[in-house]
């Protein structure tokens, strides 16, 4: 937020000084404006802590979109204007959704926490929205708040809980100006009150952080849909952290963080990367970080879509972000009747399998003392640092040396003794063919 300047430059040559009433005048005038610099409560840190701790997550794009069958975008996609989607949540009926079942399948695979979507670009609540009737109990022949029940089983299972809540609103005639997406075709007037809608945003948030138990954070998506407009994220992130003060605040905005907001995300890249062009205008910050990818290539459920992504990928995905200190959210888009796909079930308890045997190298690690190379990462805890060898077939392999020592070297399968040389060309490690994984072999190197 810019400070307002008033300024004391004046036409004439012989100015003369203000009284001082109006001096005290103008630096009150200043203060309202001033911005206030974010502090961050213990609780808050604590969660921040605990969040880089936990490395897993599973993100679910769910809402009325999935009938259709074409993923979350479906509605600006197909330019389906705005009376003719109001149709769709009458055949939204997911008898079969199972909050349990979710919990525990996000459970074995070894996740930490859900962020599933409270809000998409369409503007339907998936929860018992009281400021507007377009939501599942008030739309919906099912009738249910699916937000609530799965909030409940999530507490009741200690897997924290985060909401995806759309900045942008395809639904809403106060969004306006319009932003690149949700054009003329939705039928919406060519007027609005930008500020009415960001009061309307405010209260659902407020709904959602007052009425559902601990809520981890609020995942935010949308701001590139207008990237000069007010905002108000002052007023908006200084809401979430007063109704929740533990609650982290992220924006998938793809710019540097804006104060206010605790955690940074990258989608479908590493930090660092833009093979998406999403992350071309961010820098990678000191905030803890998370990257966001999907199980096959659509976040909503997409009936064409057989692009699954291999245990193999899924599980070298979830080393390199540790690598680079960052957290792996990784989306499934559950059907309309509330399943999800068994091929992503499947996949999902093959990661968890693999986490059971080695979670010790992600859990509660920090990226590694190298930076990422072509063989691999490197994640570090205490004075243990795990080499990540995800693309080396060759029975030695020599590293950079960063200045520590090393106690010893082992196979962190089976504990193998791995020998190795240190000298001036760096660190050299040596693995018989024999015990090279086709995943991630994992070497444990102990510090002096």
């Amino acid at each position: 937020m810019k400070t307002t300047r008033i300024s004391t430059s004046r036409q004439h040559t012989n100015p003369k000084p203000w009284p001082v009433c109006a001096l005290l005048a103008c630096l009150l005038l200043t203060i309202p404006t001033l911005a206030q610099t974010y502090q961050p409560t213990p609780e808050n840190m604590k969660n921040r802590e605990w969040f880089q701790d936990a490395k897993f997550g599973l993100f679910i794009h769910w809402g009325v979109y999935s009938v259709l069958g074409d993923g979350e975008w479906v509605m600006n996609q197909q330019q389906i204007p705005v009376k003719i989607y109001e149709k769709i949540p009458t055949f939204f009926n997911p008898t079969d959704f199972d909050p349990k079942a979710w919990v525990q399948m996000a459970k074995a695979a070894g996740m930490k926490y859900i962020t599933i979507t409270s809000k998409h670009h369409d503007g339907f609540a998936m929860w018992d929205s009281k400021v507007s009737d377009y939501n599942i109990v008030k739309r919906t022949p099912y009738g249910k708040d699916v937000l609530k029940m799965l909030a409940d089983e999530c507490h009741k299972e200690g897997i924290k809980l985060f909401f995806y809540h759309s900045q942008l609103d395809w639904h809403s005639p106060d969004y306006f100006p319009r932003g690149s997406t949700g054009g003329s075709w939705t039928g919406r007037p060519e007027s609005g009150d930008m500020n009415k809608y960001l009061d309307y945003m405010d209260a659902q948030l407020s709904e959602l952080l007052t009425g559902y138990g601990e809520v981890a954070g609020i995942w935010f998506d949308g701001m590139w849909d207008k990237k000069n407009a007010d905002w108000r994220l002052q007023k908006t992130y200084s809401l979430i952290h007063k109704l929740q003060p533990g609650a982290l605040v992220g924006s998938n905005h793809h710019v540097t963080p804006f104060e206010g907001e605790d955690f940074q995300m990258f989608e479908k890249d590493l930090p660092g990367h833009n093979t998406t062009g999403f992350s071309g205008e961010q820098t990678v910050g000191a905030l803890p970080k998370e990257t966001c990818e999907t199980i096959n290539n659509s976040w909503g459920f997409n009936l064409k879509d057989d692009h699954h992504k291999s245990k193999k990928e899924l599980v070298q995905y979830l080393v390199k972000a540790a690598g680079y200190g960052a957290n792996f959210l990784l989306n499934v888009g559950p059907m309309p009747n509330g399943k999800i796909q068994p091929e992503h079930i499947a996949s999902l308890k093959g990661v968890g399998e693999w986490l059971n045997v080695n979670g010790e190298t992600i859990y509660g690690t920090r990226g590694g003392p190298l930076t990422a190379r072509d063989w691999g990462v490197t994640t570090q805890k205490g004075n243990k640092v795990y080499v990540h060898l995800l693309n080396w077939f060759d029975e030695s392999i020599t590293i950079p040396s960063w200045g520590k020592k090393i106690k010893s070297a082992t196979l962190f399968a089976g504990k193998t003794p791995v020998k190795f040389l240190e000298n001036d060309y760096g660190i050299t490690l040596k693995v018989p063919k024999a015990n090279l994984d086709e995943i991630d072999t994992i070497i444990e190197l102990e510090l002096k």
